[in-house]
């Protein structure tokens, strides 16, 4: 696995494949429209075929992920991905690492905490707000349960 930063060279395969795994390239956080295009990351590769991503942002004294793909599960790609941002975090002296999932992604809470993610907020019913700017969200997520909530996750570092 060979773990490469986002740059203009491999831009419009990323965007690709964001758009092929989210449906589309906005994400809605917290009430915010996010254009992952023009997100910071990295990408793991097999050759020459992705099978992995995060994108982050850093701003005010922290890093917040903005997304993680992997393609192989229980093979170690997330947990690389989330290293290569903690290590971007720590030359850029944040104080956290910080993320949001909804209450629907038991797989991403349990990976999560299990790499010393600590749960910090509820942000209760906020999906109603979502839906407003992206109404493609669904109302039933992962185990058909009801999307409704977010969770932010952090980790001080």
């Amino acid at each position: 696995m060979d773990i490469r930063t986002i740059s203009e060279e491999n831009r419009e395969k990323i965007n690709d494949f964001i758009k092929f795994h989210w449906f589309t390239t906005d994400m809605v956080v917290r009430g915010e429209l996010v254009d992952m295009k023009i997100l910071d990351g990295f990408a793991a590769y097999d050759l020459d075929t992705i099978v992995g991503l995060v994108t982050y942002r850093i701003a005010g004294g922290w890093c917040e992920i903005m997304s993680l793909d992997s393609l192989r599960e229980k093979q170690g790609v997330g947990t690389a991905l989330i290293n290569k941002v903690a290590e971007k975090a720590a030359e850029a002296k944040c104080s956290k690492i910080k993320l949001i999932t909804t209450n629907d992604n038991i797989d991403a809470i349990r990976f999560y905490q299990r790499r010393g993610f600590d749960m910090a907020r509820l942000y209760h019913d906020s999906l109603e707000t979502a839906r407003k700017l992206k109404p493609s969200i669904p109302m039933l997520g992962n185990f058909d349960i009801p999307l409704r909530h977010e969770i932010e996750f952090d980790m001080k570092l």
